[in-house]
Protein backbone atom coordinates (compact mmCIF):
# COMPACT_ATOMS: atom_id res chain seq x y z
CA UNK A 1 0.00 0.00 0.00
CA UNK A 2 1.59 3.17 -1.04
CA UNK A 3 0.65 6.46 1.43
CA UNK A 4 1.06 10.48 0.96
CA UNK A 5 1.50 12.44 4.36
CA UNK A 6 -0.33 16.24 3.75
CA UNK A 7 0.49 18.06 6.49
CA UNK A 8 -1.59 21.69 6.63
CA UNK A 9 -0.41 24.65 8.16
CA UNK A 10 0.96 28.40 7.46
CA UNK A 11 2.79 28.03 10.83
CA UNK A 12 4.40 25.15 9.54
CA UNK A 13 5.64 26.59 6.36
CA UNK A 14 6.70 29.73 7.91
CA UNK A 15 8.96 27.50 10.82
CA UNK A 16 6.92 28.68 13.53
CA UNK A 17 6.75 25.11 14.91
CA UNK A 18 8.22 22.28 14.47
CA UNK A 19 6.72 18.80 12.16
CA UNK A 20 6.74 16.28 15.21
CA UNK A 21 3.04 14.64 13.79
CA UNK A 22 4.67 13.61 10.15
CA UNK A 23 7.09 11.24 11.74
CA UNK A 24 4.71 9.95 14.19
CA UNK A 25 2.46 9.21 11.06
CA UNK A 26 5.28 7.74 9.25
CA UNK A 27 6.58 5.35 11.95
CA UNK A 28 2.71 3.72 12.93
CA UNK A 29 2.44 3.49 8.93
CA UNK A 30 5.88 1.69 8.34
CA UNK A 31 4.88 -0.34 11.03
CA UNK A 32 1.87 -2.13 9.70
CA UNK A 33 3.88 -2.33 6.32
CA UNK A 34 2.55 1.05 4.37
CA UNK A 35 5.08 2.12 2.36
CA UNK A 36 5.00 6.28 2.72
CA UNK A 37 5.81 7.68 -0.84
CA UNK A 38 5.72 11.40 -0.34
CA UNK A 39 4.99 14.19 2.20
CA UNK A 40 3.75 17.31 1.59
CA UNK A 41 3.27 20.38 3.08
CA UNK A 42 0.69 23.13 2.38
CA UNK A 43 -0.45 26.23 3.80
CA UNK A 44 -4.13 27.41 5.23
CA UNK A 45 -5.70 28.25 1.73
CA UNK A 46 -8.53 26.42 0.49
CA UNK A 47 -7.63 26.34 -3.17
CA UNK A 48 -3.95 25.08 -2.16
CA UNK A 49 -5.30 22.08 0.33
CA UNK A 50 -7.81 20.79 -2.48
CA UNK A 51 -5.37 20.51 -5.12
CA UNK A 52 -2.49 18.48 -2.78
CA UNK A 53 -5.15 16.44 -1.30
CA UNK A 54 -6.48 15.82 -5.32
CA UNK A 55 -3.11 14.86 -6.73
CA UNK A 56 -2.39 12.67 -3.68
CA UNK A 57 -5.41 10.93 -3.94
CA UNK A 58 -4.36 10.14 -7.79
CA UNK A 59 -0.62 8.30 -6.77
CA UNK A 60 -1.39 6.78 -3.29
CA UNK A 61 -4.05 4.35 -1.62
CA UNK A 62 -4.03 5.80 1.50
CA UNK A 63 -3.46 9.91 2.37
CA UNK A 64 -3.27 11.51 5.56
CA UNK A 65 -4.06 14.95 6.57
CA UNK A 66 -3.01 16.77 9.43
CA UNK A 67 -4.62 19.88 10.90
CA UNK A 68 -7.34 22.56 9.56
CA UNK A 69 -9.79 20.75 11.30
CA UNK A 70 -10.23 23.50 14.49
CA UNK A 71 -13.20 25.65 14.92
CA UNK A 72 -11.53 29.04 13.17
CA UNK A 73 -11.68 30.76 9.63
CA UNK A 74 -8.35 29.58 8.52
CA UNK A 75 -9.44 26.03 8.96
CA UNK A 76 -9.83 24.93 5.67
CA UNK A 77 -9.20 21.09 5.40
CA UNK A 78 -12.62 19.39 5.88
CA UNK A 79 -13.84 22.38 2.81
CA UNK A 80 -10.96 21.03 0.78
CA UNK A 81 -11.13 17.27 1.26
CA UNK A 82 -15.17 18.02 0.38
CA UNK A 83 -13.75 19.80 -2.71
CA UNK A 84 -11.20 17.36 -3.68
CA UNK A 85 -13.57 14.27 -3.49
CA UNK A 86 -16.43 16.22 -5.08
CA UNK A 87 -18.57 15.94 -2.31
CA UNK A 88 -20.60 18.62 -0.18
CA UNK A 89 -20.49 19.35 3.94
CA UNK A 90 -23.20 18.17 5.74
CA UNK A 91 -23.78 18.62 9.35
CA UNK A 92 -22.83 15.27 11.30
CA UNK A 93 -25.80 15.48 14.71
CA UNK A 94 -24.43 13.16 16.24
CA UNK A 95 -20.90 15.00 16.05
CA UNK A 96 -22.02 17.93 17.54
CA UNK A 97 -23.50 16.43 20.30
CA UNK A 98 -19.86 14.73 21.06
CA UNK A 99 -18.65 17.90 20.68
CA UNK A 100 -21.25 19.74 23.02
CA UNK A 101 -21.20 17.12 25.73
CA UNK A 102 -17.14 17.72 25.33
CA UNK A 103 -18.00 21.32 26.60
CA UNK A 104 -20.25 20.42 29.13
CA UNK A 105 -18.30 18.24 30.90
CA UNK A 106 -15.74 21.41 30.77
CA UNK A 107 -18.10 24.32 32.06
CA UNK A 108 -17.56 25.93 28.68
CA UNK A 109 -20.03 27.84 26.06
CA UNK A 110 -20.14 26.13 23.20
CA UNK A 111 -19.36 28.84 20.08
CA UNK A 112 -20.83 28.65 16.96
CA UNK A 113 -17.47 28.24 15.53
CA UNK A 114 -16.91 25.47 17.52
CA UNK A 115 -20.21 23.86 15.89
CA UNK A 116 -18.15 24.15 12.65
CA UNK A 117 -16.02 20.95 13.41
CA UNK A 118 -19.32 18.42 13.37
CA UNK A 119 -19.61 19.30 9.27
CA UNK A 120 -17.76 16.12 7.32
CA UNK A 121 -17.92 15.72 3.62
CA UNK A 122 -21.19 13.79 2.76
CA UNK A 123 -20.02 10.38 2.47
CA UNK A 124 -17.43 10.38 5.08
CA UNK A 125 -16.86 7.79 8.21
CA UNK A 126 -16.97 10.08 11.51
CA UNK A 127 -14.20 9.85 14.07
CA UNK A 128 -15.11 10.95 17.62
CA UNK A 129 -12.27 12.94 19.12
CA UNK A 130 -12.47 11.88 22.74
CA UNK A 131 -9.62 14.08 23.94
CA UNK A 132 -10.68 17.23 21.87
CA UNK A 133 -12.88 19.33 19.85
CA UNK A 134 -11.96 18.55 16.24
CA UNK A 135 -13.65 15.38 15.20
CA UNK A 136 -11.48 13.38 12.61
CA UNK A 137 -13.17 11.97 9.39
CA UNK A 138 -12.62 9.24 6.44
CA UNK A 139 -13.45 9.77 2.68
CA UNK A 140 -13.29 7.03 0.34
CA UNK A 141 -12.81 8.54 -3.36
CA UNK A 142 -12.04 6.31 -6.36
CA UNK A 143 -10.35 3.29 -4.51
CA UNK A 144 -8.23 5.45 -2.48
CA UNK A 145 -9.31 7.00 1.32
CA UNK A 146 -8.26 10.20 2.88
CA UNK A 147 -8.30 10.63 6.14
CA UNK A 148 -8.13 14.00 7.85
CA UNK A 149 -6.40 14.23 11.91
CA UNK A 150 -6.41 17.05 14.15
CA UNK A 151 -2.87 18.65 14.51
CA UNK A 152 -2.51 18.67 17.90
CA UNK A 153 -0.12 16.43 18.92
CA UNK A 154 -1.52 14.69 21.84
CA UNK A 155 -5.03 14.61 19.95
CA UNK A 156 -3.51 13.10 16.59
CA UNK A 157 -1.35 10.37 18.43
CA UNK A 158 -4.70 8.95 20.35
CA UNK A 159 -6.45 8.46 17.29
CA UNK A 160 -3.74 6.97 15.33
CA UNK A 161 -3.40 4.68 17.48
CA UNK A 162 -6.78 4.01 18.77
CA UNK A 163 -8.81 4.45 15.34
CA UNK A 164 -7.08 4.91 12.49
CA UNK A 165 -4.31 2.19 12.29
CA UNK A 166 -6.73 -0.59 13.43
CA UNK A 167 -8.98 0.81 10.69
CA UNK A 168 -5.93 0.39 7.97
CA UNK A 169 -5.25 -2.94 8.94
CA UNK A 170 -8.76 -3.98 8.73
CA UNK A 171 -9.54 -2.30 5.64
CA UNK A 172 -7.03 -3.27 3.61
CA UNK A 173 -6.24 -7.11 5.20
CA UNK A 174 -2.97 -5.39 6.20
CA UNK A 175 -0.77 -8.25 7.76
CA UNK A 176 2.39 -7.40 7.65
CA UNK A 177 4.55 -6.25 10.17
CA UNK A 178 7.74 -4.12 10.08
CA UNK A 179 10.15 -4.33 13.16
CA UNK A 180 12.48 -1.72 13.60
CA UNK A 181 15.66 -1.76 15.91
CA UNK A 182 18.10 0.24 16.79
CA UNK A 183 21.92 -0.56 17.55
CA UNK A 184 23.31 2.38 19.69
CA UNK A 185 27.29 3.31 19.01
CA UNK A 186 29.42 6.51 19.91
CA UNK A 187 32.73 7.61 19.40
CA UNK A 188 33.10 6.01 16.34
CA UNK A 189 32.42 7.79 12.47
CA UNK A 190 29.80 6.49 10.57
CA UNK A 191 31.94 5.61 7.62
CA UNK A 192 34.59 3.49 9.61
CA UNK A 193 31.00 1.65 10.93
CA UNK A 194 30.24 1.21 7.09
CA UNK A 195 33.58 -0.19 6.23
CA UNK A 196 32.72 -2.84 9.16
CA UNK A 197 29.23 -3.37 7.64
CA UNK A 198 28.90 -1.86 4.46
CA UNK A 199 27.55 -5.21 2.42
CA UNK A 200 25.07 -5.68 4.98
CA UNK A 201 23.45 -2.61 4.13
CA UNK A 202 22.23 -3.87 0.83
CA UNK A 203 20.46 -6.58 2.32
CA UNK A 204 16.60 -6.10 1.47
CA UNK A 205 15.38 -7.81 4.38
CA UNK A 206 15.51 -7.21 7.14
CA UNK A 207 16.82 -3.31 6.05
CA UNK A 208 19.90 -2.10 7.99
CA UNK A 209 21.07 1.76 7.36
CA UNK A 210 23.37 4.19 9.29
CA UNK A 211 22.03 7.52 10.88
CA UNK A 212 24.76 9.42 12.10
CA UNK A 213 24.29 12.14 15.12
CA UNK A 214 27.10 14.64 16.59
CA UNK A 215 29.30 11.84 18.51
CA UNK A 216 27.23 9.21 17.97
CA UNK A 217 26.08 6.86 15.04
CA UNK A 218 22.87 4.74 14.81
CA UNK A 219 22.72 1.13 12.87
CA UNK A 220 19.56 0.82 12.34
CA UNK A 221 17.65 -2.78 11.52
CA UNK A 222 14.09 -3.03 10.07
CA UNK A 223 12.47 -6.13 9.32
CA UNK A 224 9.06 -7.31 7.39
CA UNK A 225 7.29 -10.29 8.39
CA UNK A 226 3.80 -11.86 8.78
CA UNK A 227 4.19 -12.09 12.45
CA UNK A 228 5.92 -9.95 15.23
CA UNK A 229 7.98 -13.23 16.35
CA UNK A 230 8.95 -14.27 12.72
CA UNK A 231 10.32 -10.24 12.37
CA UNK A 232 12.07 -10.54 15.80
CA UNK A 233 13.98 -13.49 14.91
CA UNK A 234 14.93 -11.42 11.74
CA UNK A 235 16.25 -8.63 13.63
CA UNK A 236 18.14 -11.28 16.24
CA UNK A 237 19.92 -12.85 13.39
CA UNK A 238 20.84 -9.51 11.84
CA UNK A 239 22.28 -7.80 14.93
CA UNK A 240 24.10 -11.35 15.88
CA UNK A 241 26.33 -11.01 12.56
CA UNK A 242 26.84 -6.77 12.67
CA UNK A 243 27.73 -7.86 16.55
CA UNK A 244 30.24 -10.41 15.07
CA UNK A 245 31.57 -7.56 13.06
CA UNK A 246 31.93 -4.21 15.13
CA UNK A 247 32.04 -5.73 18.44
CA UNK A 248 32.26 -3.60 22.00
CA UNK A 249 31.18 -0.19 20.08
CA UNK A 250 27.57 -0.87 20.55
CA UNK A 251 26.82 0.33 23.82
CA UNK A 252 22.95 0.07 23.58
CA UNK A 253 19.48 -0.89 21.86
CA UNK A 254 16.68 1.66 20.97
CA UNK A 255 16.08 4.48 23.17
CA UNK A 256 19.66 3.18 25.60
CA UNK A 257 21.84 6.26 26.13
CA UNK A 258 25.56 6.28 26.73
CA UNK A 259 25.28 8.05 29.57
CA UNK A 260 23.09 5.32 31.08
CA UNK A 261 25.06 2.72 29.87
CA UNK A 262 28.12 4.53 31.64
CA UNK A 263 26.08 4.87 34.93
CA UNK A 264 25.04 1.15 35.10
CA UNK A 265 28.16 0.06 34.70
CA UNK A 266 29.52 1.79 37.68
CA UNK A 267 26.83 1.06 39.69
CA UNK A 268 27.08 -2.40 38.81
CA UNK A 269 30.63 -2.56 40.17
CA UNK A 270 29.46 -0.48 42.98
CA UNK A 271 32.65 1.95 42.33
CA UNK A 272 32.28 5.91 42.43
CA UNK A 273 32.80 8.41 39.80
CA UNK A 274 34.24 11.93 40.41
CA UNK A 275 34.31 14.44 37.25
CA UNK A 276 36.12 17.56 36.00
CA UNK A 277 35.22 19.46 32.60
CA UNK A 278 36.66 22.73 31.57
CA UNK A 279 34.75 23.38 28.46
CA UNK A 280 32.06 21.62 28.23
CA UNK A 281 29.56 23.51 30.41
CA UNK A 282 28.57 21.41 33.01
CA UNK A 283 26.85 19.27 30.20
CA UNK A 284 28.66 15.99 31.12
CA UNK A 285 27.16 16.05 34.69
CA UNK A 286 24.00 17.01 33.98
CA UNK A 287 23.41 14.34 31.90
CA UNK A 288 24.84 11.58 34.37
CA UNK A 289 22.56 12.87 36.78
CA UNK A 290 19.63 12.63 34.39
CA UNK A 291 19.36 8.82 34.34
CA UNK A 292 18.59 6.91 36.75
CA UNK A 293 21.60 6.04 39.44
CA UNK A 294 23.27 8.73 38.17
CA UNK A 295 23.05 10.84 41.21
CA UNK A 296 24.41 7.86 43.27
CA UNK A 297 27.86 6.95 40.88
CA UNK A 298 28.37 11.11 40.98
CA UNK A 299 30.27 11.93 44.47
CA UNK A 300 31.26 15.31 42.61
CA UNK A 301 31.13 17.35 39.41
CA UNK A 302 33.67 20.39 38.87
CA UNK A 303 33.11 23.06 36.61
CA UNK A 304 35.54 25.26 35.67
CA UNK A 305 37.96 26.73 33.39
CA UNK A 306 41.89 24.99 32.30
CA UNK A 307 43.51 28.28 33.85
CA UNK A 308 41.72 27.45 37.57
CA UNK A 309 42.44 23.39 37.53
CA UNK A 310 46.31 23.91 38.37
CA UNK A 311 45.26 26.19 41.45
CA UNK A 312 42.68 24.33 42.18
CA UNK A 313 44.07 20.55 42.18
CA UNK A 314 47.93 21.49 42.01
CA UNK A 315 48.59 24.35 44.81
CA UNK A 316 52.71 25.07 44.88
CA UNK A 317 53.39 22.63 42.17
CA UNK A 318 55.13 22.98 39.08
CA UNK A 319 52.53 21.32 37.22
CA UNK A 320 50.92 24.00 34.88
CA UNK A 321 47.57 23.98 33.23
CA UNK A 322 48.30 23.16 29.41
CA UNK A 323 46.08 21.09 26.89
CA UNK A 324 48.27 17.60 26.77
CA UNK A 325 47.96 13.85 27.49
CA UNK A 326 49.90 13.68 30.32
CA UNK A 327 47.86 16.80 32.16
CA UNK A 328 44.12 15.46 31.62
CA UNK A 329 45.82 11.49 33.06
CA UNK A 330 47.41 13.62 36.51
CA UNK A 331 44.15 15.70 36.91
CA UNK A 332 41.72 12.41 36.42
CA UNK A 333 43.88 10.65 38.91
CA UNK A 334 43.98 14.05 41.38
CA UNK A 335 40.22 14.64 41.83
CA UNK A 336 39.83 10.73 42.31
CA UNK A 337 42.64 10.42 44.85
CA UNK A 338 41.20 13.89 46.57
CA UNK A 339 37.65 12.58 46.32
CA UNK A 340 38.17 8.87 47.71
CA UNK A 341 36.63 7.70 44.09
CA UNK A 342 37.60 4.63 42.46
CA UNK A 343 36.99 6.47 39.07
CA UNK A 344 38.68 9.48 38.13
CA UNK A 345 37.15 11.91 34.62
CA UNK A 346 38.51 15.17 33.41
CA UNK A 347 37.49 16.58 30.43
CA UNK A 348 40.04 19.18 29.54
CA UNK A 349 40.53 21.01 25.75
CA UNK A 350 40.10 24.48 23.93
CA UNK A 351 37.94 26.82 25.17
CA UNK A 352 37.77 29.51 22.05
CA UNK A 353 33.87 29.74 20.73
CA UNK A 354 35.89 30.49 17.22
CA UNK A 355 36.97 26.46 16.92
CA UNK A 356 35.29 23.35 16.63
CA UNK A 357 34.45 20.49 13.35
CA UNK A 358 33.01 22.40 11.08
CA UNK A 359 35.42 25.81 11.88
CA UNK A 360 38.91 26.73 10.01
CA UNK A 361 40.50 26.53 13.01
CA UNK A 362 40.35 23.05 14.58
CA UNK A 363 40.42 22.12 18.68
CA UNK A 364 41.50 19.71 21.19
CA UNK A 365 40.10 17.70 23.40
CA UNK A 366 41.75 15.48 26.04
CA UNK A 367 39.74 13.08 27.66
CA UNK A 368 41.80 11.62 31.55
CA UNK A 369 40.72 8.92 32.90
CA UNK A 370 41.84 7.16 36.47
CA UNK A 371 40.66 3.80 37.68
CA UNK A 372 41.71 1.08 39.65
CA UNK A 373 45.79 2.80 40.00
CA UNK A 374 46.00 3.32 36.08
CA UNK A 375 45.44 5.98 34.04
CA UNK A 376 44.82 6.47 30.38
CA UNK A 377 44.14 9.53 28.22
CA UNK A 378 42.09 10.21 24.76
CA UNK A 379 42.71 12.87 22.34
CA UNK A 380 40.24 13.99 20.30
CA UNK A 381 40.67 16.81 17.43
CA UNK A 382 37.41 18.63 18.66
CA UNK A 383 37.34 21.81 20.44
CA UNK A 384 35.09 24.88 21.44
CA UNK A 385 32.06 25.55 23.18
CA UNK A 386 29.06 25.49 20.67
CA UNK A 387 26.50 23.04 21.01
CA UNK A 388 27.00 20.56 18.78
CA UNK A 389 30.48 20.65 19.94
CA UNK A 390 30.19 19.80 23.55
CA UNK A 391 27.29 17.46 22.52
CA UNK A 392 30.34 15.46 20.44
CA UNK A 393 32.93 15.69 23.14
CA UNK A 394 30.69 14.09 25.71
CA UNK A 395 29.27 11.32 23.30
CA UNK A 396 33.64 10.49 22.93
CA UNK A 397 34.19 11.29 27.14
CA UNK A 398 31.10 8.87 27.99
CA UNK A 399 32.52 5.96 24.94
CA UNK A 400 36.39 6.26 26.43
CA UNK A 401 35.23 5.79 30.35
CA UNK A 402 33.00 2.65 28.84
CA UNK A 403 35.31 1.66 27.06
CA UNK A 404 37.68 1.52 29.53
CA UNK A 405 35.96 0.30 32.12
CA UNK A 406 34.80 -2.59 30.41
CA UNK A 407 38.57 -3.93 28.84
Amino acid sequence: MRAEIVMIGTELLLGQIVDTNASFLARQLAAIGVDVRRKTTVGDNLDGIASVIRNALEQSDIVITSGGIGPTVDDKTREAVAKATDQKLIMDPHLLRQIEAFFNRRGLVLGENNKLQAYVPENAIPIENPVGTAPAFIVHFNGSVVISLPGVPRELYHLTENNVVPYLRKEFDLKTIIKTRVLRTSGIGESNIDRMIGDLEHSKNPVVGLAAHPGSVDIRVSATADSLQAAEKILDDMESEIRSRVGDIIFGVDSDTIEQAVVNHIAQSKRKLAVVETHTGGQLATRLTSVPSGLDILVNALVLSLKKTGARFFPGSAMNPELTEEYAEALARQIAEELGCDIGLAVIGDEDPDVGPFSERTGNTYIGIYASGHSVCRHIQIGGIAHDTRTRIINFAFEALRTFLIA
